[in-house]
C-alpha cells in the first residue's frame, strides 16, 4: 500500500495511525478530522476538565516529540467515499485517494427536538461543548441532565461537587438498566440520591420551555423542572452518513468481521462507529468505550496489511469505567443474557460492591464499585476463556 487515509482523529484514528507504523508500515499516511483540535481524551470532558482541575493542555493524547509521519488534515469533514477511485471527498472540495481506508468517525451526541434555537441547553461530545458547558456551570444555578446513562450522572456528579442544584430525568423505569442490568443499575443510580441529587425515572421529555433562554423542563406526566441549564446526555449516534452508497455495509454503524474488516476490500473501522462481529456472543456489537478505541485498531490494522490473510482474534470483552461521587466504577463483559447477577464482595448499601453476571452458571459480566484490587481479577478471568 502506497497512501493509507485514517477518516477521524481521535482516539480510534490515532490508535489506527500508531498500529500502521508499529507494524511496519512507512508509506503515505493521511489523518483526516472534522474537528481542528489534535486529538484529545474524551473521558474527562465529564469529569476533571467540566470541574475545572484539569487543563486542555493535559488532554492531549500524543506523546511529547510523537511524529508519526503524517499528513494531518484538521477541520475538514468526510462527505464521501468513492470506491471507483478509492478516494475520500472532503467538505472543503478536496480528495484524498488511498489503497487503504480506515474509518474511524466516531459518534455524535444525540440532540433534543425543539432545543434549538435556545441557549443553556447543551450536549456533552468535543472539547469545544465541554469549553462552553464548563463555562455556565461556573455561573451556577439549577441544572436539569436529561438522561441518566454514564454521561449524565457524570456530569450530574461534576455538577453537584461545583454546587449547582442539579435535577436528572430518565425516561426508563431504572437508570443504566441497559448496560449493567435492573438489579445493580438501581444500586449504581442510587449514588445521586446519596447526594441528594433529585432522579426522576419513568417519564419522557415533552419538550423545553423559555423564549431565548431555557427556563424549564416539560415532562410528558405534565410536571415542569425549572432550569438555568439542561444538558441532553441522550445517548450517541454512529457518524456514518457520508458513506451511503459506497458500497460499506451499514447496520447500527459500520458492519464489520472480528478484525474491523468491511464490506468493501481494503477499508477497515474502527472505534465508536464500528459495529464488530463479536465470537464471544456470536452476534455484532457497537462498543463505544475509551479501551476499545485503544486497543482494537492493531487487530484491523493488521487484517488491512494483510488483505485480511490473518485469521482474526477474539476481541477482548468490553470493558468501561466511570467516576461518579468519589465512586470509581467498573464494568467488564455483556450483562445482556445473564440469568443471574451476585454480589461476591461488599455491601450495596455502602456502594462498595463487586458482583459477577451469570449465564448458566458461567461467568459473563463483573461490576466493581470501588472494587479495583478484586474487578482486575475479575476482567483477566472473563478475557481468558477461549471460543467454544
Amino acid at each position: 500500500m502506497r497512501t493509507v487515509a485514517v477518516v477521524g482523529a481521535s482516539l480510534a484514528g490515532l490508535s489506527a495511525a500508531r498500529s500502521l507504523r508499529k507494524q511496519g508500515y512507512d508509506g503515505r499516511l493521511v489523518l483526516i478530522g472534522d474537528e481542528a483540535h489534535r486529538p484529545y481524551d474524551r473521558p474527562p470532558l465529564s469529569k476533571e476538565f467540566l470541574a475545572g482541575t484539569l487543563g486542555e493542555a493535559e488532554l492531549g493524547l500524543e506523546a511529547d516529540g510523537e511524529d508519526l509521519g503524517a499528513e494531518w488534515l484538521l477541520g475538514t469533514r468526510a462527505i464521501g467515499l468513492d470506491r471507483t477511485d478509492r478516494s475520500v471527498r472532503l467538505a472543503d472540495g478536496r480528495g484524498v485517494r488511498a489503497d487503504g481506508i480506515v474509518i474511524a468517525t466516531g459518534a455524535a451526541a444525540r440532540t433534543l427536538p425543539g432545543a434549538d434555537g435556545l441557549t443553556g441547553v447543551h450536549t456533552l461530545r468535543t472539547l469545544d461543548d465541554a469549553r462552553a458547558l464548563r463555562d455556565e456551570l461556573a455561573l451556577g444555578g439549577r441544572l436539569v441532565v436529561i438522561g441518566g446513562g454514564f454521561i449524565g450522572a457524570e456530569v450530574a456528579s461534576t455538577a453537584y461537587a461545583l454546587g449547582l442544584d442539579v435535577t436528572v430525568v430518565e425516561a426508563a423505569p431504572t437508570p443504566l438498566a441497559g448496560p449493567l442490568g435492573e438489579t445493580m443499575g438501581a444500586v449504581v443510580s442510587g449514588l445521586h440520591a446519596d447526594h441528594g441529587v433529585r432522579l426522576l425515572c419513568g417519564t419522557g421529555v415533552k419538550g423545553l420551555s423559555g423564549e431565548r433562554r431555557v427556563e424549564a423542563v416539560l415532562l410528558a406526566d405534565g410536571r415542569s423542572v425549572p432550569a438555568d441549564i439542561v444538558v441532553v446526555g441522550v445517548g450517541a449516534r454512529p457518524c456514518v452518513d457520508w458513506l451511503a452508497g459506497s458500497g460499506v455495509a451499514l447496520e447500527n454503524g459500520v458492519k464489520c468481521g472480528a478484525d474491523g474488516r468491511t464490506s468493501l476490500a481494503g477499508v477497515v473501522a474502527v472505534g465508536d462507529c464500528a459495529n464488530w462481529y463479536d465470537p464471544r456472543v456470536g452476534a455484532h456489537r457497537r462498543v463505544e468505550h475509551w479501551t476499545g478505541a485503544l486497543e482494537r485498531p492493531a487487530a484491523a490494522v493488521a487484517a488491512l496489511l494483510a488483505g485480511g490473510a490473518v485469521e482474526p482474534g477474539v476481541p477482548r470483552p468490553p470493558y468501561f469505567w466511570s467516576d461518579q461521587y468519589g465512586v470509581k466504577i467498573q464494568f467488564v463483559g455483556y450483562s445482556g443474557g445473564a440469568d443471574s447477577v451476585t454480589v461476591e464482595e461488599g455491601a450495596v448499601g455502602d456502594r462498595n460492591v463487586l458482583a459477577v453476571y451469570r449465564r448458566g452458571g458461567e461467568p459473563v459480566a463483573a461490576l466493581g464499585m470501588n472494587q479495583p484490587r478484586l474487578f482486575v481479577r475479575w476482567r483477566k478471568q472473563l478475557a481468558a476463556p477461549a471460543v467454544r
